[in-house]
């Protein structure tokens, strides 16, 4: 059935409606509590659907370095700075 061929006010058939195995279905999907809300959640979610709060240790789009990797870059390029205005490089 296409979506333009949808009608909300038709009534359901028989076989639209839930069963004995889809409730067994939805009852054995493992789930986990949202650590910001508590609300149960899916245990392959990477969202909670209710505060949007992310499930994952790491946080889409994180790609930042430790605080010492950048101090320590920065430190490099500080001293290729220095070396090359004093001519030596």
């Amino acid at each position: 059935m296409a979506d333009d061929d949808w009608d909300e006010d038709r009534p359901l058939e028989d076989w639209e409606y839930p069963d004995g195995e889809d409730e067994e279905d939805l009852d054995s999907t493992p789930t986990k509590s949202c650590p910001k809300c508590g609300c149960d959640v899916y245990d392959d979610a990477e969202q909670c659907p209710l505060c949007g709060e992310y499930l994952t240790r790491e946080r889409p789009g994180s790609t930042s370095f430790p605080v010492w990797v950048r101090v320590t870059a920065l430190m490099i390029v500080a001293a290729l700075i220095a070396a090359l205005w004093k001519g030596l490089l």
